[in-house]
C-alpha cells in the first residue's frame, strides 16, 4: 500500500485565520506574530468547523483493495477518480491479502488456491470470447486497484474519528494513518483535527462494540478487572447515565442564549 499526497491548499493556515478574521473583523493574519496565529488557531478549534472546508487534499492511493475503496468512496463529500476493471485486462491482477490470514497457514492456502482458481477462470472466458466488462465479474472483489480522492479538512477530520478507531477493518486504518501522516508532513498545525474519536471527544464512537465485557462467566464471577472489545475503551468513557441526566434537564427549562461580541478578532 502507498499513499502519497499529490497536491493540497498551499498557504492553508493563514488562509484559515483569514476566514476568521473576515467574520469577526480581526487582524490580517500576514500581519500576525507566530504567537498571535496559534492563540488565534487555538480559538477556531473550539468554533465552527466550516472554514476547514476550505482546506483541500489530493490523494493517491495505490495497492489498495477494492473492497477498502468500496467503503472510501461512501464519504459522499469526497471526490475520487479510481482504476477502471472496465476497460483493462485483468489477469494476473495482484489481490490484496487480509492481514488475519498472513500468520495462518491453513487460511493463508486456502485463500490462495481460491484466487488462483478465479485468475485461471478469468483467463478461460476470455479464451471464450467473453468481454472485459463481462469477464471482470469473477475477479476478487479484494483485487488490487489505484484511486485518488479529494478531502477537505473538514472531511477528513470527520473521518479520522471513526477510521482510525480500532472497530474499523486493517486496511482502512493502515491507508487513513499513511493519509493523516502525509497531511501532518506539510501541516503539522492539524494535527489535533486530524485524532480517533476518543482521542478528539473523550468518548467512544461506537460504546456497544468497545466498551463489551469480553471476561468469561467464571471471570465476571469472581470479580476478575474487566478486559473491553476496545483495547484502547475506558471505563470513563460511558456517560449513558450523565446523558440521560443531561437530556431531561435540557428539555424540562427554558432555553439559553448566547450574546456574542466581537473584540480583536474573536468572540466570547
Amino acid at each position: 500500500m502507498k499513499v502519497t499526497l499529490i497536491s493540497h491548499t498551499p498557504n492553508a493556515w493563514n488562509l484559515l485565520l483569514g476566514t476568521k478574521s473576515a467574520r469577526m473583523r480581526g487582524a490580517d493574519p500576514e500581519t500576525m506574530t507566530e504567537a498571535e496565529k496559534l492563540d488565534h488557531w487555538r480559538y477556531m478549534l473550539d468554533t465552527i468547523r466550516s472554514p476547514f472546508e476550505f482546506v483541500d487534499y489530493i490523494f493517491e492511493l495505490e495497492g489498495v483493495s477494492k473492497n477498502f475503496t468500496h467503503q472510501l468512496v461512501r464519504t459522499r463529500t469526497g471526490a475520487y477518480q479510481q482504476e477502471t476493471g472496465r476497460a483493462i485486462e485483468l489477469s494476473g491482477q495482484p489481490v490484496v491479502m487480509p492481514d488475519a490470514f498472513k500468520d495462518n497457514e491453513v487460511l493463508a492456502t486456502l485463500w490462495y488456491d481460491a484466487i488462483a482458481d478465479a485468475d485461471n477462470n478469468y483467463k478461460m472466458l476470455m479464451a471464450a470470447g467473453a468481454q472485459l466488462q463481462d469477464a471482470r465479474a469473477i475477479v476478487p472483489s479484494n483485487m488490487e486497484t489505484k484511486i485518488q480522492a479529494k478531502f477537505n479538512l473538514r472531511t477528513l477530520s470527520d473521518m479520522s474519528k471513526n477510521r482510525l478507531c480500532a472497530r474499523t477493518q486493517g486496511e482502512y486504518q493502515d491507508a487513513f494513518r499513511l493519509a493523516r501522516s502525509a497531511v501532518l508532513a506539510v501541516h503539522p498545525w492539524a494535527d489535533s483535527l486530524l485524532q480517533v474519536a476518543c482521542v478528539a471527544t473523550g468518548q467512544c464512537a461506537f460504546p456497544r462494540w468497545g466498551g463489551k465485557d469480553m471476561r468469561d462467566p467464571t471471570d465476571q464471577l469472581i470479580g476478575a478487572p474487566v478486559v473491553y472489545q476496545c483495547p484502547f475503551f475506558r471505563k470513563w468513557m460511558d456517560l449513558e447515565k450523565e446523558k440521560e441526566d443531561l437530556r431531561v434537564f435540557f428539555w424540562s427549562n427554558a432555553k439559553a442564549e448566547a450574546n456574542p461580541i466581537a473584540n480583536n478578532g474573536k468572540s466570547m
